[in-house]
């Protein structure tokens, strides 16, 4: 155990679980409400998010997208229209049965996502090819009422974004899938430092509704896999359930093509799980809040100034803390919230001409020049971003494996945390035994064009995929 700023944070070796939650709350991500299953997301947590919105709606943007707002609630007989849809969400919706004291005619869903909403919609203002494609996008909220809650992985109300598009082909709203699936992937691995692997979802594993289901798996320090985001592929099943058409350009009737994809908060426990450690949050410089803390030591308010007014003019965000606290309390606080440059401006270094610079993810310090101090920001702000991505894709890949029979597979899963690599003969008999037997579930297909065995039941395989435990 470690003692942090006066609050204990377990140790991740010890317990992976409680160390999460520790960061969580000693690093003032989020704090519990009275609604069960909900969290109350912190300034210093929102400011997280609001950072990586910032990222993603510029990207959304630059491709052509805009922002739309639909309604909260979804008429029961709505979300049946689609009825492989309603199988997936029903069971962990939120019901409405009452307004105020009155019972309604029809109870209504809290949206756990807004596909038919969008469908709706569509229906009233798609006519013809020129009014496709449409590519809107929502920042909201959605309800799932989940069993088991985690702050950020998993919760009751969650904080996410959901793209809905649709296109005249085929091949269009294909290519509108994997585009999107490459702009997280862009995202969370050069704003975020998370390696991701991306591919296709088994039938068993796609979402309710899609025709296809592409993810970015990321694999967190204990091994463990988290789904970092999915984009689908819809096809029409959809819009022919709502009877949405246009009109093509030799004016006959021809249904559109659907796509969804989306993103939520779980991308900040990613990050917490990734690259946090035993004196708390390491963030990248990319999405940090605060990229740079500066701490005080006695009466140095002139160099101070000059530190400040350089990083303000060059857009650098950064705080000061001149609160009566001891310096080594300010440094543990400073390792705490993930600041990743800490700077010390004590009075005897400046008598020397220079100020300790310490970098929050390997906790090294670096004695620079008082007039160099830009530079060595400016440099380290980069090398940071750089080793946090490196460092985890050298973990991960360290503990991905490759399993050639059942056996092997079983003892892999049994003694070593991480991801194998497996064969499969497609066959969802042998994807339920491997995950009653190991709890290790299909992640992604790697290649779908494959000769070998099945790692499971030895017959021919069609795909070879990773395997991995989950949050």
């Amino acid at each position: 155990m470690k003692n942090n700023t006066n609050k204990m944070i377990t140790s991740r070796d010890v317990d992976f679980a409680q160390w999460y939650t520790d960061i969580c709350k000693v690093a003032d991500l989020v704090d519990y409400s009275s609604v069960k299953g909900s969290m109350i997301i912190r300034p210093y947590g929102y400011a997280i998010w609001e950072n990586i919105v910032a990222i993603l709606d510029k990207k959304f943007k630059e491709t052509g997208h805009v922002n739309v707002q639909m309604p909260m609630f979804i008429p029961e007989s709505l979300l049946n229209v689609e009825k492989n849809h309603v199988a997936g969400f029903a069971p962990e919706g939120a019901w409405v049965t009452h307004g105020g004291s009155e019972e309604l005619e029809e109870r209504m869903i809290v949206r756990p996502t807004s596909e038919v909403l969008f469908c709706e919609h569509y229906k009233k203002i798609i006519k013809s090819y020129r009014d496709l494609p449409l590519l809107y996008n929502q920042w909201c909220t959605i309800v799932r009422w989940e069993k088991e809650t985690r702050p950020f992985l998993r919760s009751r109300e969650i904080l996410w974004q959901e793209g809905h598009t649709m296109h005249a082909t085929k091949e269009e709203a294909m290519e509108e899938t994997l585009r999107m699936l490459n702009v997280y992937r862009d995202v969370q691995e050069n704003y975020l430092a998370l390696p991701v692997i991306t591919g296709k979802k088994t039938e068993k594993e796609k979402f309710a509704g899609a025709e296809a289901t592409y993810t970015l798996e990321a694999m967190m320090y204990d091994g463990i896999a988290l789904q970092n985001g999915t984009s689908h592929y819809f096809g029409q099943g959809f819009a022919k359930a709502f009877g949405i058409q246009f009109l093509n350009k030799e004016n006959k009737l021809e249904t559109p093509y659907q796509t969804s994809w989306g993103v939520t908060t779980r991308m900040i426990g990613a990050i917490i799980m990734t690259h946090g450690d035993d004196h708390g949050l390491v963030l990248p410089p990319q999405i940090a809040p605060v990229k740079v803390c500066i701490i005080p030591i006695g009466e140095v308010n002139e160099s101070v100034d000059k530190i400040t007014n350089e990083l303000k003019n060059n857009d650098i965000t950064f705080i000061v803390d001149d609160t009566d606290k001891s310096p080594g309390f300010k440094f543990a606080e400073a390792e705490v919230k993930g600041y990743p440059i800490r700077i010390e401006v004590g009075k005897r270094d400046l008598e020397k001409g220079f100020v300790t610079l310490v970098r929050r993810d390997t906790l090294e310090k670096i004695k620079v020049n008082i007039d160099d101090v830009l530079d060595k920001v400016q440099e380290l702000l980069v090398d940071i971003q750089n080793n946090m991505f490196n460092r985890a894709r050298a973990r991960r890949d360290s503990m991905i494996y490759n399993a050639d029979n059942y056996d092997e597979f079983k003892n892999i899963a049994a003694s070593k945390p991480g991801f194998i690599i497996g064969k499969w003969c497609g066959d969802v008999a042998c994807e339920n035994k491997i995950k009653e037997d190991t709890t290790f579930k299909s992640r992604c297909l790697i290649d779908e064009e494959v000769s070998g065995k099945c790692v499971c039941c030895g017959k021919e395989a069609r795909y070879v995929l990773y395997w991995g435990k989950q949050y």
